[in-house]
């Protein structure tokens, strides 16, 4: 999995320092002007119009997304442990 975030977003860090993103194994991309791969990603999974409008994003292993930091918390609070 991977979690789409942008500098300076509480969504975003909300969701960080609730759940223990590491022991899930997801991948934290932030997107900033800086670090081209994580934008480039982004476009491979065809969500820099998504971006636009709301951060953060999580990318499920079967590229379906999430957003909303309330949805996504949820989510992976449900599958701390569970991998």
């Amino acid at each position: 999995m991977t979690l789409f975030t942008k500098p300076d977003c509480k969504k975003c860090e909300y969701i960080k320092e609730a759940v223990d993103l590491k022991d899930l194994g997801v991948n934290i991309e932030e997107l900033t002007s800086s670090n081209p791969d994580s934008l480039a990603h982004l476009a491979w999974h065809e969500l820099v119009s998504k971006a636009e409008i709301s951060l953060p994003i999580l990318v499920l292993d079967d590229s379906s997304t999430m957003t909303g930091a309330i949805n996504i918390k949820n989510f992976l609070l449900t599958h701390q442990g569970v991998h």
